[in-house]
């Protein structure tokens, strides 16, 4: 008899992942697995958008297995040369601040497959809105091949310099597979319970990117 989970605490994830599919057929692998988990366990995915790279595979594997894809892009990047086909619903906003905090805002958790400098934009980001209590969703690194082994060394080091704290250094959860890590984010207990700031995501949004901005549907 199968043990497929039937239900999660989430209903959406947010995924961080490249625009590019990367070298090696192993990091194709952990997107397709990563999209086949959400689908198991009914958890809808958020992402940035388009048919592209990994976020391509992603998006359509879930999309294909009957769960609602939201997709979130800045209105100028919206071209089928940059971001390829629409997949599911597609959300425009203005500009990559208001992408980040309407994408942090859909989510319940977010997860992060390998990726450039756009991925880890936006999970340094969510991260340090962790660290100052702006939210307390769960942040997971799926470390497909330990392809992020000399960032969480990085973070390691921070801590024993003194410039991350070892509740901060506690919010990232890692695993090597798909399976692994939404089970850890599952059992994850929020990190931020010490902080004292008042922030809240209205406030994310008027330094972000103003409160003339609007998103569309």
């Amino acid at each position: 008899m199968s043990e497929t989970p039937s239900s999660s605490r989430f209903r959406r994830i947010c995924v961080f992942c490249g625009s590019q599919s990367g070298k090696k057929s192993s990091y194709q692998e952990a997107a397709i697995q990563l999209a086949q988990e959400l689908v198991e366990r009914r958890i809808d995915l958020v992402y940035g958008g388009g048919s592209v790279g990994l976020m391509g595979l992603v998006s359509q594997t879930v999309h294909d297995g009957g769960r609602h894809v939201l997709g979130i892009i800045p209105r100028i990047l919206l071209t089928p040369s940059l971001c390829g086909n629409e997949v599911g619903e597609t959300r425009t906003v203005s500009d990559m601040h208001q992408r980040k905090a309407e994408m942090a805002r859909q989510a319940d958790a977010f997860i992060a497959l390998p990726g450039g400098y756009g991925t880890l934009e936006e999970l340094l980001e969510v991260i340090t809105w962790a660290q100052l209590g702006i939210h307390c969703k769960p942040v997971g690194l799926l470390n497909v091949d330990g392809y992020y082994n000399s960032l969480l060394s990085f973070v390691d080091k921070a801590v024993d310099e003194g410039f991350i704290s070892t509740s901060a250094r506690n919010i990232i959860v890692s695993a090597p597979t798909a399976k692994e890590l939404v089970r850890l984010l599952e059992e994850y207990v929020p990190q931020c319970k010490d902080v004292t700031t008042t922030l809240v995501w209205e406030e994310v949004d008027r330094l972000s990117y103003g409160s003339g901005s609007s998103v569309t549907m």
